[in-house]
């Protein structure tokens, strides 16, 4: 594992967003069917993340998936090829977006609310039975952290002592329904205590405050310490899924965090102000990731849908 430089992570970020935003294309030409769920706004979480995992380590993300996949080091291709119905995709096209799955690489997502957590709980147990040292990060949000799995699958991390890393999405809605009007606590991570577990609030919009908090995370796991919280708070600057309207959040609020806490803008000043790299420099980054995504996306919707004759294989044990 190499430590990315705030520069390198900077770059993961770009190429993070223009993916989401290569993704949002299918929707309108029904490419991509049902609720797409993009993370932009959230990029700096998912940055954070590079460095601290290794390859045997688990993720079991969410129905906002796209991004934690990246940071595990899903191949892109593979992915977006998925997210697109395409045969050439992580699990033939059978999938779609809310249900990637990478075997290598330990990655996987559901598309129900706070059942991410079970799953990551069993990679954590098989850790252990393994004594591979490995981790199983499980990643939820506001609204998924009010679920029963959330309590269940802690209190058996903090008895048992598992390395899982429950990493929670604060983005302040859960779908409709704000997190000052579900949650009794003010934060989440003060929970921690209650399960014997490490646990941090932090600022998700800041990519060098995620990072040292999951690796710290990621390291009293490791450690054979148990569980860790660590909640990341951030703004999703879209709807719940691609077509929401919306409409529950005031355009005024919206509007301001776009203009001032993005964190690819917040992470560019950060650069520019320690005289890491210059406006040149940084804009020829961003137009670089924009052409690659447009690129991969052109090739991708070049790439064969399932065969009709397969739409019933996977459905039962027999394969018909």
């Amino acid at each position: 594992m190499s430590t990315p430089t705030l520069l390198e992570r900077y770059r993961a970020m770009l190429e993070m967003r223009s993916f989401e935003e290569a993704c949002q294309q299918g929707v309108p030409t029904r490419e991509v069917h049902g609720e797409l769920h993009s993370a932009i706004g959230q990029e700096a979480i998912a940055a954070g993340m590079l460095g601290s995992l290794r390859e045997d380590d688990a993720v079991v993300s969410t129905h906002r998936n796209h991004l934690h996949a990246l940071a595990k080091g899903v191949d892109p291709r593979a992915m977006m090829a998925e997210i697109f119905e395409k045969s050439t995709g992580l699990c033939g096209g059978f999938g779609g977006h809310m249900h990637l799955f990478d075997k290598r690489l330990r990655f996987s997502t559901t598309g129900i609310v706070g059942a991410s957590l079970p799953v990551a709980l069993g990679h954590a147990y098989a850790a252990v039975l393994g004594g591979t040292g490995a981790v199983a990060v499980g990643v939820t949000g506001d609204g998924g952290a009010n679920i029963g799995s959330f309590h269940e699958c802690l209190n058996i991390a903090g008895a048992w002592k598992l390395p899982l890393v429950v990493l929670i999405e604060n983005n302040e809605w859960a779908i409709s329904v704000p997190f000052s009007e579900s949650t009794a606590t003010p934060t989440l991570a003060e929970r921690a205590p209650a399960y014997g577990a490490w646990g941090k609030r932090v600022d998700g919009l800041d990519v060098e405050a995620v990072t040292e908090a999951f690796a710290e995370a990621v390291a009293h796991a490791r450690a054979g310490h148990g569980p860790a919280i660590l909640e990341a708070t951030c703004y999703r600057f879209r709807g719940h899924y691609e077509g929401d309207l919306d409409l529950y959040r005031k355009a005024d609020e919206k509007a301001q965090r776009l203009a001032e806490r993005d964190p690819l803008a917040l992470t560019r000043q950060t650069l520019l102000d320690r005289g890491v790299a210059g406006e040149a420099e940084l804009d020829a980054m961003a137009a670089a990731a924009s052409a690659r995504t447009a690129e991969l996306l052109e090739s991708v919707r070049r790439d064969p849908s399932p065969a009709p004759a397969t739409a019933h294989d996977h459905v039962f044990v027999s394969g018909r």
